[in-house]
């Protein structure tokens, strides 16, 4: 059976192709020499070492996305810089023959594309703060049984504040989930598309029929994932939190979740549980610093209209200083997101 699309959402067929020829066109180096953000002598200096890269950032700024937008921008960016330059280390030693990690990184590079609303959508940004009061529901969750669900928890009288705040991350994080699966799920049909058009059967190698299959399975497994979050969302929402709850952090109960039906000893499994209680206070700082950021943000806007010189140079200074730190968390949590579900990944693996 077919992977089917997940949502109800209104949504055009995504310019894949367009994508597509952004991404092929390969790593472009940035100009200029020098230190590692740097270009010519007398140019603005970069963001990032690729100039592709760079362009989707000036793009981003262009749309003017929120601070805590730009932030999270910043280190998806970051993330897919890295894995890039490995895999150009990794093709000049002959080491991805079947092109499984090229386009691995087309795949994030769509992702990216689509959450940030960089590839041509209107309704394509998904990106969500990490409270209710800076209007985040007005985004919609553009399912209706989500927005069932959460009219139900938030009228039911089973919640603090503080635990709606939380259950609304978990519905968006579920959201971003079911986003990216659809993402990936275009962008195989269209790969599938590309090869049907182009040869006939008997060129596919068996390698290539291989890594079409591996991406099945990889949207079955996350397919299956959803369908487990929508479960846990449902219970919850009816249900409420109890008191025994092992993590709060969505990103974290998921990894906890895989954890626990991987094949991890008893032993690796009490240290992957003590890891994972270190990267959600990271998720928590990183949360905390998103938020002063943009408390930083509206401050400096209102100071920039009412205020005298000397406070827009204190508040620009403090903006600034929060706009890197956050930039650098948020780095650090999605490398270490990354990290984990590799781990998590390969202990599943080695159990089939």
């Amino acid at each position: 059976m077919a992977p089917r699309r997940v949502g109800s959402g209104p949504r055009g067929r995504a310019p894949l192709l367009l994508l597509l020829l952004l991404v092929l066109l390969g790593p472009w180096p940035a100009e200029g020499h020098g230190g590692k953000y740097s270009r010519e002598k007398n140019e603005p200096a970069g963001e990032f070492r690729m100039e592709k890269l760079n362009q989707l950032w000036e793009k981003a700024q262009r749309l003017q996305l929120s601070p805590v937008e730009l932030s999270e921008l910043h280190a998806d960016l970051k993330i897919q810089e890295r894995d890039e330059f490995s895999w150009k280390k990794l093709k000049a030693e002959g080491l991805d023959e079947d092109g499984e990690k090229e386009a691995k990184l087309i795949r994030n590079l769509n992702v990216i594309l689509a959450k940030y609303g960089l590839d041509g959508r209107k309704d394509a940004r998904a990106v969500s703060s990490n409270s209710l009061g800076d209007g985040t529901e007005q985004d919609g969750l553009e399912d209706p049984r989500l927005e069932k669900l959460w009219h139900k928890a938030k009228t039911s009288g089973k919640f603090s504040r503080e635990e709606l705040d939380k259950l609304w991350r978990e519905f968006q994080h579920h959201k971003e989930k079911v986003r990216e699966y659809n993402v990936l799920l275009e962008t195989l049909s269209r790969t599938e598309e590309i090869q049907e058009n182009a040869i006939s059967p008997e060129d596919v190698s068996r390698m290539q029929a291989e890594v079409l299959g591996a991406r099945h399975v990889e949207l079955q497994d996350r397919l299956r994932g959803i369908s487990q979050g929508f479960d846990r969302l449902r219970k919850v929402s009816h249900q409420g939190y109890g008191g025994d709850a092992e993590f709060e952090e969505p990103r974290v109960i998921d990894l906890w979740d895989l954890a626990r039906s991987a094949n991890f000893t008893e032993k690796e499994l009490e240290s992957f549980r003590e890891e994972l209680k270190h990267f959600e206070v990271k998720i928590e700082k990183h949360n905390h610093y998103q938020k002063q950021l943009e408390i930083s943000h509206q401050k400096l806007k209102h100071v920039e209209r009412f205020g005298d010189e000397e406070h827009v140079s204190r508040n620009k200074e403090r903006y600034a200083m929060l706009e890197e730190k956050t930039k650098e968390l948020g780095y650090k949590v999605k490398k270490h997101l990354q990290d984990l579900s590799s781990r998590v990944s390969r202990a599943r693996h080695n159990e089939l």
